[in-house]
């Protein structure tokens, strides 16, 4: 009988995370533990990523609080009303025949 996967992602705690992270630093293979624990390697590989962004140790977006707050700001500036041009300056004409 096929395994049947949700359409949506799973949500595991932070703990878990660090828990399952943990394993990986001491030593175990990241295929033994997502058997282990039953979730997919490609998880694990994306915490261990987002863990090594964090710690400065390659480049990308933090997942620290301070990042957290400045996205939740930009995302209440994006909700802010626009003040653009009227839609007839911004939008080019059809050429006349």
């Amino acid at each position: 009988m096929p395994v049947v996967r949700p359409r949506y992602a799973k949500r595991y705690p932070p703990e878990f995370r660090r828990e399952v992270l943990d394993l990986v630093t001491a030593g175990r293979r990241v295929a033994q533990v997502a058997a282990d624990l039953d979730i997919s390697q490609q998880c694990i590989y994306a915490w261990r990523r987002q863990q090594m962004i964090d710690l400065g140790q390659i480049p990308g977006t933090t997942t620290a609080p301070r990042t957290i707050a400045l996205l939740m700001c930009r995302a209440g500036i994006k909700g802010l009303p626009n003040h653009r041009r009227p839609a007839h300056v911004t939008t080019p004409r059809p050429p006349s025949t």
